[in-house]
């Protein structure tokens, strides 16, 4: 199949799903293109089966906002003019979905039938589709979906209960691909991140409000009183000037290292001794999911889909949000002894293994054949 894939091209959740999904297609024999405003982080190579088209907005002075949507839809029916594209694949709701809907309708002016798979993700749904202004634009852009699907059945539980929607939504979980989770890094490379007796306890995020990042620090406060203890903290977001002030307010800012974004997730999980994910809300959990890929058990939150992936008592522990004294309680459980942690980390890889790209993939390529089977030229 000749599949375009829209999305977003940052280090959020639904963008590195659409770029790992893209690649592992093109390993499977089909031609992918990415259509979006810039190449996607995840995307390091293209090649004869992988191809990135770039969206460009002119800049009028006529607009106060430029009109993104528009420019991608011209951008996706040249493309699938061009190269012949036969399927769609869109993920989040908005703008993508409402853009992906309006190239159909201009293909359709020239004879040219071209299925379309919509992909929600969370955030699309749960915040801002859900405002007032974009709410109809979003059931709209569902219902007109030729496939929709949701990371997870508590995503889909969320759209179904928020919106006016007539079409099935199947539940295709968020992926990873555990062969490549290998751990290829040395010991000595662990020493550049803590030191021999230190446990090293990861954060991976976007640092938004909604990640609950003063939970992270508290819960890494009650741990490093017990223990020798560094903490990661990795990503970029409008929460971390605080987090940093709080760290100092504590007095543990030499024990907390803010890296930024990284392009080295793996290297930072394959030495990590525990993940903290204390979110207010989570479609699925994807960063909690690559850490249990590495063999790092999770302290979640027990928000929306986050007890589909993380099972308590097996690969880590669930709270309720904002339970900072429980979340360190069963973090401390875990650390304190060395088998009880191994133990832990073996199964959190287990657990993780449902979620291989090879079990995965297979359920949107049977969904895209049932699509095109669908069409009506």
């Amino acid at each position: 199949m000749r599949i375009g894939i829209v999305c977003y091209p940052t280090f959020g959740g639904s963008g590195v799903v659409a770029t790992e999904l893209g690649i592992a297609l093109a390993g499977r024999g089909h031609e992918v293109h990415f259509i979006t405003y810039k190449q996607p982080v995840r995307l390091d190579l293209l090649s004869h089966n992988i191809h990135f088209h770039e969206v460009l907005v002119p800049d009028y002075p006529l607009f106060l906002y430029q009109p993104y949507e528009l420019a991608l839809s011209s951008k996706l029916v040249d493309m699938v003019k061009l190269h012949k594209i036969e399927m769609l694949h869109v993920h989040y709701a908005i703008p993508h979905a409402y853009a992906g809907y309006m190239a159909k309708k201009m293909l359709e002016e020239e004879n040219i039938f071209i299925p379309m798979v919509t992909t929600l993700h969370g955030t699309d749904i749960t915040l801002v589709g859900n405002h007032p202004v974009y709410k109809p634009a979003v059931s709209f852009s569902i219902n007109n979906s030729d496939i929709v699907t949701s990371v997870s059945q508590s995503l889909k539980d969320d759209t179904l209960r928020l919106f006016d929607i007539d079409k099935e939504i199947h539940v295709v979980p968020n992926f990873i691909d555990i062969a490549g989770k290998e751990n290829p890094f040395t010991e000595c490379q662990r020493e550049l991140m803590a030191k021999k007796e230190e446990r090293i306890i990861t954060h991976i995020s976007n640092l938004r409000p909604v990640k609950r990042i003063a939970d992270v620090i508290e819960i890494f406060d009650c741990i490093q009183k017990e223990m020798p203890a560094k903490l990661l903290m990795v990503g970029e977001g409008p929460e971390k000037e605080s987090a940093e002030e709080l760290c100092k307010t504590k007095g543990i800012e030499h024990k907390v290292m803010f890296v930024g974004n990284s392009n080295e997730i793996d290297k930072i999980l394959c030495f990590s001794d525990l993940f903290l994910l204390p979110s207010e809300k989570e479609s699925f959990g994807l960063a909690a999911l690559e850490a249990m890929a590495c063999g790092v058990p999770v302290i979640s939150s027990n928000t929306g889909g986050l007890a589909e992936v993380n099972m308590q008592g097996v690969s880590g522990f669930l709270s309720n949000v904002g339970d900072v004294d429980d979340m360190a309680k069963n973090a401390l459980f875990i650390l304190k002894d060395d088998a009880q942690l191994m133990d832990f980390k073996v199964k959190a890889k287990e657990v993780s293994i449902k979620f291989d790209t090879k079990n995965i993939v297979p359920l949107y390529e049977s969904l895209y054949e049932a699509a095109l089977r669908t069409m009506v030229f």
